[in-house]
């Protein structure tokens, strides 16, 4: 097979996901692209067998070496200039994007209408690269009918992430502070600041805000629930960077009695292991590393993982998702 191209390789959510997909599939060869080839030679040179290049996204060939072939390619930095899809659809490879929110995905989206057979696309700029949104798709397993998605999600503030997540916040903020929920049915923005009180695990609570995020639309298409909302905070009380999610569920169970749960994921070790692994199982099946070749078109993370594989190695990379209730409220 020929190399991953990833791009932002050597950053957090880049060598993460080298080293899980180095781990389970040791044949892949990987190339870690980055501006800096020093930082990317380094982390090619812990991954063994794989190589690093320097990247230019201001040209449309990205600067790389002519006749060199790749078999995907995995933008985890944000690319102003879609060079980076662009050479996708060129070359006709997979294509993965992580760093466009909902209000910055009309180029991509118009780029794979304009040339729908080039290339599959996926646009995953979910919480934790839609690793949030799998496992709420997972407790979903028990109900018949939902009607409600609610998850509050806390990190550590020294968890936020490396400098490409940092930007990407930054100008998501810039250009929307308002919140995305679906509240009977209906999309709505709240615009402003949307404060929220997100229940921990632990019973307290602490301040945070509603935020838009492809989350919604997702978790709302994949299950028909008419009310799907996500909020987020930033907590400080921890010695370690821990992820906190709380996921709660409302509807019906396949009687039709009203059912109501709630679950948890927590991982000790913060936001970067949930991430890598969300990007690592939408680059396997990209590959046809597990499951079928995926069509070209637009796609999004849990129009293509199993909910039930992706918990699976949610619990490999240390993560703890468990159920905390689970009533009927008839």
């Amino acid at each position: 097979m020929k190399p991953v191209l990833i791009l932002g390789g050597s950053g957090q959510a880049g060598a993460g996901t080298a080293t899980l997909l180095r781990q389970w599939h040791p044949d892949l060869p990987l190339t870690i692209a980055a501006r800096d080839l020093s930082k990317a030679q380094r982390v090619a040179d812990e991954l063994g067998t794989a190589t690093a290049v320097t990247i230019d996204l201001h040209s449309s060939d990205l600067g790389l070496p002519a006749g060199q072939n790749y078999s995907a390619v995995v933008a985890l930095l944000r690319d102003d200039r879609f060079n980076g899809l662009r050479y996708a659809q060129d070359h006709g490879l997979p294509y993965y994007s992580i760093s466009s929110g909902p209000m910055e995905i009309a180029p991509e989206v118009v780029a794979v209408a304009n040339r729908p057979s080039a290339s599959p696309v996926v646009l995953a700029s979910h919480f934790f690269a839609g690793t949030v949104a799998l496992a709420a798709l997972h407790a979903t397993k028990e109900f018949g009918r939902v009607d409600s998605i609610h998850i509050g999600a806390i990190q550590d503030e020294q968890d936020i992430g490396g400098p490409a997540a940092l930007a990407d916040l930054a100008r998501w903020a810039t250009a929307s502070s308002a919140g995305l929920v679906r509240r009977d049915g209906v999309f709505t923005w709240l615009t402003g600041d949307t404060p929220a009180e997100i229940g921990r695990i632990d019973g307290s609570t602490i301040s945070g805000q509603t935020i838009s995020g492809l989350d919604i639309p997702s978790l709302a298409f994949a299950t028909g629930a008419a009310n799907v909302r996500v909020d987020f905070a930033v907590g400080n009380d921890s010695d370690q960077p821990l992820t906190e999610v709380r996921i709660d569920l409302e509807g019906t169970d396949p009687a039709g009695t009203p059912l109501r749960a709630t679950h948890s994921l927590i991982h000790q070790k913060g936001q970067q292991p949930l991430t890598a692994l969300g990007i690592a199982l939408s680059v396997e099946r990209l590959l046809t590393l597990r499951g079928d070749p995926v069509p070209p078109g637009i796609h999004t993370p849990e129009s293509l993982i199993d909910p039930v594989y992706a918990t699976e190695r949610l619990r490999e990379v240390g993560a703890d998702f468990v159920e905390l209730e689970c009533a009927t409220t008839a």
